[in-house]
């Protein structure tokens, strides 16, 4: 099969790429895009927003899958370019989903906690209105439902707090603000779950790797379609993601150094003391029932805090 990956230079299709490159064996051609550009000579120049272009693309390249891991992810940005963000967050989608549909390739398409509105306090499942407050939120649940509405095969994950070895990010910028701060204040009223992009990259991948052409046809089986929520296991607050943060980076600092040469304060702040112009879940934990049960042994979720030691542990190596 042919599998189009697009947004494959963000730290989600990174993090896909390395997967791919691990497996000991596949017979799928995985075709990488984006519009931004990177030191990997195999990503391919494609403008998703563009919809000729990208029917001529898919059609041409004989795509039989197509994950799609762009987004307009900066919510606080977004709030003031909203043409852009619904660009890529909803017509994009909508534009992958005709291709996919005009010939027969299946859509997986990666979604947000944000989704919600993060006001009541259990885990939501997929079930739950989606009712987005933010221009991000509301701009990705139009990219939801103009894929549901296409008639095209797809599956939606919904995920939270992504982070990865990769790109700018939560934790990346905490390692670098213990190096230059004495002080740092993080909400501590915004409730979900830390989520490793490799981990779900695992889950992407080995669900492609499941598909098999149909024979004589250009197309792969229909999975059921549905919309899943899918995260590393555990809560915390953006105030907790920042001290375990700290605290291992405290363990790396003794290892490498012997001792941790820096101490940081860091104080739990209310979202009204953080002064946020963009209206964020106060509670965005997702239920992952339905995924353990549809996809059981795909891909087994992690608690968040052990994830997370695994790719600040691999930072440091990195730039050692």
């Amino acid at each position: 099969m042919n599998v189009l990956v697009t947004g494959a230079n963000g730290q989600l299709g990174k993090c896909i790429r390395d997967k791919v490159k691990s497996l000991k064996e596949t017979e799928n051609t995985y075709i990488y895009s984006d519009v931004v550009g990177s030191d990997d000579a195999d990503t391919e120049y494609l403008d998703i927003v563009d919809e000729e272009e990208v029917k001529k693309f898919v059609k041409n390249s004989h795509i039989n899958v197509i994950v799609n891991c762009a987004a307009y992810t900066n919510v606080d940005k977004a709030e003031n370019d909203y043409d852009t963000a619904a660009k890529i967050n909803a017509l994009a989608p909508r534009n992958l989903a005709e291709a996919a549909l005009s010939v027969g390739a299946k859509l997986i398409h990666i979604s947000t906690d944000y989704v919600f509105n993060g006001q009541t306090f259990f885990p939501y499942n997929e079930e739950r209105m989606t009712l987005p407050t933010s221009v991000y939120g509301k701009t990705k649940a139009m990219g939801e439902e103009f894929i549901q509405q296409s008639g095209c095969k797809y599956l939606i994950f919904r995920t939270a707090w992504l982070y990865s070895e990769y790109g700018n990010n939560f934790v990346k910028t905490m390692m670098r603000l213990f190096n230059e701060k004495d002080e740092l204040n993080v909400v501590n009223d915004q409730i979900g779950t830390p989520t490793y992009a490799g981990n779900l990259a695992d889950l992407i991948v080995n669900i492609v790797e499941t598909m098999t052409p149909i024979e004589g046809k250009d197309t792969i089986p229909l999975l059921e379609n549905g919309i899943y929520h899918f995260t590393d296991e555990g809560v915390a607050s953006w105030y907790d993601f920042a001290c375990q943060i700290y605290d291992y980076d405290v363990e790396l600092n003794a290892k490498l150094n012997g001792a941790n040469s820096k101490y940081t304060k860091i104080n739990g702040v209310t979202t009204k003391q953080y002064a946020s112009k963009t209206k964020r879940p106060y509670y965005s934990v997702l239920d992952k029932t339905k995924y353990k049960t549809d996809f059981k042994g795909l891909h087994e979720p992690m608690n968040w805090r052990d994830a997370l030691r695994g790719v600040m542990f691999m930072l440091v190596d990195n730039n050692r």
